[in-house]
């Protein structure tokens, strides 16, 4: 999976319009395999970032869970520590 594209379901506060608009751009990014189509492309790309932004809107308002709701701090800095322990590694690596 794009490492961009981020788990959205069982927030407090929920996902963001933006949130979810976010994840399909990368989506349609990964699929096409552009970051930037050309202009011939362009309504198609925005179409399919639309339409699987607006379904994933919908699959995240059905689903159901019985977890308690993350927290977006506590995740974003279990993210940072793994971060730093992968990018670490990489300095130490490379330093020998």
């Amino acid at each position: 999976m794009c490492r961009n594209i981020h788990v959205l379901h069982n927030f407090e506060p929920a996902a963001t319009d933006d949130e979810v608009h976010a994840a399909a751009l990368q989506f349609v990014r990964k699929v096409s395999g552009t970051t930037k189509p050309s202009k011939a492309n362009a309504e198609a790309f925005d179409r399919a970032v639309a339409e699987i932004a607006h379904i994933t809107r919908h699959l995240l308002d059905d689903l159901v869970t019985t977890a308690p709701p993350k927290d977006r701090e506590t995740e974003a800095a279990k993210a940072r520590a793994r971060a730093q322990v992968r990018y670490g590694r990489i300095a130490e690596a490379q330093a020998s």
